[in-house]
């Protein structure tokens, strides 16, 4: 929970990296923050003693994103009205009346998101149905235009506030996309703590994904993967308003495997080896095909001459909201599956 907590819009993900750092001590043979930011744990590979070794052994990027969905200041106008630049894709309809954090570098100031308009007292039927666009938001700090003007600087991140919190057998946050598989990733990695690994292990959390999956692109090219794993979550509307058939994911069913986004389409070979081995262990699987998003798999794959990539995801409710859910029997299941195929 203290991961869906922590503020890191992209190209911001200090707070999240400082944990990091402090939470991989002990459980990667090296530990390094390339030129972009992306924190990449390396361990190495059992080669076993007085045996010879078939084969060179794999190099498996598994990547994680540390940035949320998030704003920068664009304008502070002379009332001390701020105007926002969006990272990352919004439904409007989720932001109205959100209470908001403006990290500057003299420290946080509250504000409170709204869109620009009427109220609903003296709006008009038709001003009342419309659907505001990002650009029409405004974010008042209960300052004046020379005071916000002097505290606040075109750039400064600005993050929605929601304090993660268990929802029955969910956990529901800001930010689960991409904290969820940090966590995922960080719990692998324990669970590998004094494990021989068949292969070489880079873990890496990147940055900038939901700009462009900038992070990962450079990290792939730096790692030099012979096989990619993205980590991201995925849509489960399996609740009130879909059809069965528009489900993508389900809740509680285990992580899934991805067949197809927007972006890639997952290695097949790969996503048979996987399905094949969840089936031998037991580890509860689905097959994921996503209309329309994209994950760090798609950075992996496409990196220099291409490498064969699958993405795994975990099911989440309400996703690009700050009531992001996730359940925890579905994170466990990504754990065990990524375990056994490197150990």
């Amino acid at each position: 929970m203290q991961l869906s907590d922590l503020p890191g819009v992209p190209g911001q993900e200090d707070r999240v990296r400082e944990f990091l750092l402090r939470e991989l001590d002990g459980l990667a043979d090296s530990v390094r923050v390339d030129a972009m930011g992306n924190v990449i744990a390396h361990r190495a590979a059992h080669a076993g003693k007085g045996k010879k070794k078939a084969a060179d052994p794999e190099r498996v990027m598994i990547s994680a994103h540390m940035d949320e969905i998030g704003f920068l200041v664009r304008f502070v106008d002379d009332k001390g009205f701020l105007r926002v630049q969006a990272l990352g894709g919004f439904d409007t309809r989720n932001l109205f009346a959100r209470n908001v954090t403006v990290h500057t570098r003299g420290g946080p100031l509250p504000g409170i998101m709204q869109p620009g308009g009427k109220p609903v007292h003296v709006a008009s039927a038709e001003e009342r149905k419309k659907i505001p666009e990002v650009r029409e938001f405004f974010i008042d700090l209960g300052l004046d235009g020379e005071e916000a003007q002097r505290r606040v600087r075109i750039g400064d991140m600005v993050t929605l506030d929601q304090t993660a919190r268990q929802v029955g057998r969910f956990v529901t946050g800001k930010a689960m996309d991409d904290r969820a598989c940090v966590f995922l990733l960080l719990e692998l990695l324990r669970h590998l703590k004094g494990r021989k690994l068949r292969h070489d292990l880079y873990a890496v959390f990147s940055v900038q994904e939901e700009v462009g999956l900038r992070g990962a692109i450079t990290a792939a090219y730096g790692v030099e993967p012979t096989i990619g794993v993205g980590l991201d979550v995925t849509l489960a509307i399996d609740g009130l308003g879909g059809a069965p058939d528009e489900a993508v994911t389900r809740m509680g069913e285990g992580i899934a495997i991805k067949v197809f986004d927007s972006t890639m389409i997952s290695t097949r070979w790969l996503v048979d080896e996987f399905y094949d081995l969840a089936q031998k262990e037991g580890i509860r699987t689905q097959l994921e095909v996503l209309p329309l998003g994209g994950t760090d798999g798609a950075a992996i794959q496409r990196s220099r001459a291409g490498v064969p990539t699958i993405t795994l995801s975990v099911p989440t409710r309400y996703i690009h909201t700050v009531q992001e859910s996730v359940q925890e029997d579905d994170l466990r299941a990504g754990v065990d599956l990524l375990a056994a195929y490197l150990s």
